[in-house]
């Protein structure tokens, strides 16, 4: 099990640092496409706020002890802060980049989970999955 936990943990620090990556394009994206950019940056937040209490509570609820500050979540994190530089196209590329690392990290985390037998916590990733893979194709289309 501590495999899992240890797994799970690692996306609870993904997904804070991520939803905090997404409020600073959020708050910080210009450009014609900020109406646009602006409102989805929102959006994906929104959702990374969602996950993050669910993959939280998950790991909770089988026994784990999420990671719940800034500094343990950027030891463990795959996801990078944002560097404060970023041109709109650029937050765009990286929020892409990181729904793409967040994919590989998670099918990592629903093999663990299927090992363990634990078919909720597959569940939880499989939706969150679902979701991803749907941002990934329509971030690609954004750039092309």
């Amino acid at each position: 099990m501590e495999k899992l936990y240890q797994a799970l943990n690692k996306q609870v620090a993904n997904l804070s640092v991520f939803f905090t990556k997404l409020h600073h394009f959020h708050w910080y994206v210009t450009g014609p496409n900020f109406y646009a950019l602006h409102g989805k940056f929102e959006e994906f937040y929104d959702e990374m706020n969602e996950l993050y209490d669910g993959f939280a509570e998950r790991l909770l609820m089988i026994g784990g002890k999420p990671i719940s500050n800034l500094k343990g979540y950027l030891e463990i994190a795959s996801i990078k802060e944002a560097s404060g530089l970023e041109k709109p196209e650029e937050m765009v590329k990286h929020i892409l980049d990181d729904f793409k690392l967040l994919t590989i990290e998670l099918k990592e985390t629903l093999k663990i989970s299927q090992d363990q037998n634990d078919e909720v916590t597959a569940d939880l990733i499989i939706g969150t999955l679902a979701s991803f893979e749907k941002h990934i194709w329509m971030l690609t289309y954004t750039l092309k």
